[in-house]
């Protein structure tokens, strides 16, 4: 049994495919670079005088906040001695 779809099908279907492996891989080895660019996109988007569906983008956007926790940068555990590898023991 073949499936012959257009070529332009299939070069969609490929594109799709490895746009959304690129985008697993980026959430996966790049969080600190992603939360900086989605950062930079929303900012201008929520500025006032913006319509109300673009400021719902830009909400959508943002990257979810820490909720001003004061928890740390990596969103880790809380207490700074239990952070990072253990010392070494002579």
């Amino acid at each position: 049994m073949t499936l012959d779809l257009p070529i332009g099908l299939q070069y969609a279907i490929v594109a799709a495919v490895v746009l959304v492996a690129l985008w697993i891989f980026v959430r996966k080895q790049l969080p600190g670079p992603l939360r900086k660019a989605r950062i930079a996109l929303a900012t201008p988007l929520v500025r006032d005088g913006r319509p109300a569906w673009m400021r719902a983008l830009a909400r959508r956007i943002a990257p979810p906040s820490n909720g001003g926790t004061g928890g740390s940068a990596c969103g880790g555990c809380d207490n700074s001695s239990q952070c990072g590898p253990e010392p070494k023991k002579h």
